[in-house]
């Protein structure tokens, strides 16, 4: 296979070529050697073998230390291209439970003629995860607390972004997961990984995946769907379990959302459902407007026939995940964060297995003293604590975002 070997800018010039077919390929893979070059790992992406059977690939090299870099590095300079190649500005809309925002801020906050605007519920995401995005002393960079959840944040997005002629007046794009070339840039994790593994594993090898808003372990799929054999996903929920619960009975039934450990995760609405949903009902739109308006006003859908086979799942709450950061630690000699470890939950042993390790455990200091004693540290999370927090509070509506973008857009 050409691509076994090769480093992680040629794997995903190699896939995303076939994709950006507007950009030039000698300049698309020049903007991919540029988003990687700043992660401190020469692989990017290692794959860390910790037993027979058992890896971890780690997703958090990058800028701020979580699997978002991957794509909002690559997405950064694909809208600094847009605005250069177009000679217009560009403003971007983004909703984070946590890491997309600091990833979206860090990608974009210095390319010319770009503001971004990063919706966050607040006091639900980590101090470090907030200061990763008010701290930056970036003018284009704009943190908004919004009153709520995860969910009212995204909300209000998907309401501004369907605005269509305020969306055309300042010229907006999302960073989220909304956006497909984000989805795409997470496939190249997935494929780097499988090269990586035996001849033995490949095909047999299962991904587990810490996911809240269904977007990481979307990718994987669309890979598998693409032809690569990758046997098969565990979607690892926290106590926001919804996606659990959906792939266990085939009910999608909404909850309330309840703050927890593993707070990236603290998500009901799984934006990226829709697009399984959109595929599973082979590609009928109406068929999936109609599901998701019943789930909409009713909080729940059954669904009698569904095609599940690629994926189990698991539900880990808050009670569990110290525990199994310890369990972890102590059999291998290896720290997870607590995203990460609710992807070791009731894990098949002697199995081929890669989890995805999502974030660095330093972005969760206080969790990681309580579990193990040891409170990981990064220099770029420390620098972060000397500066002062920027940000704005706004209520969870979409009136109020427009009139805040409507005085600082660029």
């Amino acid at each position: 296979m050409r691509l076994e070997g090769k480093g992680y800018a040629e794997v995903a010039f190699e896939l995303l070529r076939h994709f950006a077919t507007d950009v030039p390929e000698p300049e698309l893979r020049k903007l991919l050697v540029g988003s990687y070059a700043d992660f401190d790992d020469p692989q990017k992406a290692p794959l860390r073998r910790l037993a027979p059977g058992l890896h971890v690939l780690e997703l958090f090299h990058g800028p701020t230390l979580a699997f978002k870099d991957f794509a909002l590095q690559f997405l950064g300079r694909l809208y600094a291209r847009q605005c250069a190649v177009r000679g217009e500005t560009l403003n971007v809309l983004g909703a984070t439970s946590g890491d997309t925002g600091a990833a979206a801020i860090q990608g974009l906050m210095h390319c010319p003629g770009a503001a971004v605007f990063i919706l966050y519920p607040n006091g639900r995401v980590s101090p470090l995860q907030e200061r990763q995005m008010a701290c930056t002393g970036a003018p284009n960079v704009h943190a908004i607390a919004v009153d709520g959840t995860f969910d009212d944040a995204q909300r209000v997005l998907k309401a501004v972004l369907s605005d269509g002629e305020f969306s055309r007046r300042h010229r907006l794009s999302a960073v989220n997961s909304i956006n497909l070339a984000r989805v795409l840039a997470q496939c190249v994790y997935y494929l780097y990984a499988w090269l990586r593994l035996s001849a033995a594993e490949r095909e047999v090898a299962t991904f587990v995946v810490p996911t809240g808003n269904f977007g990481n372990v979307l990718a994987g799929w669309m890979l598998q769907q693409m032809g690569v054999p990758i046997h098969g996903f565990r979607v690892a929920t926290n106590q926001n379990d919804i996606l659990h619960r959906f792939f266990l009975t085939g009910d999608y039934v909404l909850g309330p959302v309840r703050p927890s450990l593993a707070p990236s995760m603290d998500i009901q609405v799984a934006s990226n459902f829709e697009r399984f949903l959109y595929y599973g009902m082979g590609r009928d739109s109406a068929r999936v407007r109609a599901v998701l308006e019943e789930f909409a006003a009713k909080g729940a859908y059954r669904f009698a026939k569904f095609d599940r086979s690629s994926f189990t799942s698991s539900r880990c709450d808050d009670t569990e995940i110290p525990g199994i950061i310890r369990d972890v630690y102590q059999e291998h000699g290896y720290i997870v964060d607590p995203h990460t470890a609710c992807g070791f939950k009731d894990l098949e042993r002697g199995l081929p297995t890669v989890v995805l390790a999502t974030a660095n455990p330093a972005k969760f200091p206080d969790t990681l003293r309580a579990a193990i004693g040891i409170e990981p540290t990064h220099p770029s999370l420390e620098r972060l604590k000397e500066r002062p927090v920027v940000r704005v509070r706004l209520p969870a509506e979409a009136g109020a975002i427009r009139a805040f973008i409507d005085k600082h857009a660029v």
